[in-house]
């Protein structure tokens, strides 16, 4: 079973959808499970053009494109700070050693050089720009690490 919600439309409404399979869904029964926005016509309508915004501009092909060229170029950075680089499309993490002093320096290095990140668990650095992101905004002009 898979809960989505945050930008499945887009950021325009609040709005959210389970997906699964009818074995997992069959234990609910009409009644059982509520929700906040469920049911929502205008949601439902944002929702759905947000997500043929998706697919008709490509941007999960732009994501994994974009995200693939800026994880390789993370990747290349060699600094004994970083332990791993890891991600899929453009939601990229890059964690460090506990001694590298935490993200949260790094991630005002990172705003420095124009890129927006957020240090999360104290030693990873999430990277995770909009999917419209261009393959020239990805460009890395300065090695914070």
């Amino acid at each position: 079973m898979t809960l989505i919600g945050k930008a499945l439309s887009g950021g325009f409404y609040p709005v959210s959808a389970v997906l699964s399979n009818s074995e997992a869904m069959s234990v609910l029964r009409p009644g059982e499970h509520g929700s906040t926005f469920g049911g929502n016509p205008l949601a439902c309508a944002v929702a759905r053009m947000a997500l043929k915004v998706l697919v008709e501009e490509g941007m999960i092909e732009n994501a994994a494109r974009i995200g693939g060229h800026l994880k390789s170029r993370l990747e290349a950075i060699r600094s004994p700070l970083v332990k791993d680089v890891r991600g899929a499309g453009l939601m990229i993490a890059v964690e460090l050693h506990a001694d590298a002093g935490g993200a949260r320096p790094i991630c005002e290095k990172l705003l420095a050089c124009g890129l927006l990140a957020k240090e999360t668990h104290e030693h990873t650095i999430r990277i995770a720009p909009p999917l419209v992101l261009t393959q020239d905004q990805a460009r890395l002009d300065c090695e914070p690490i």
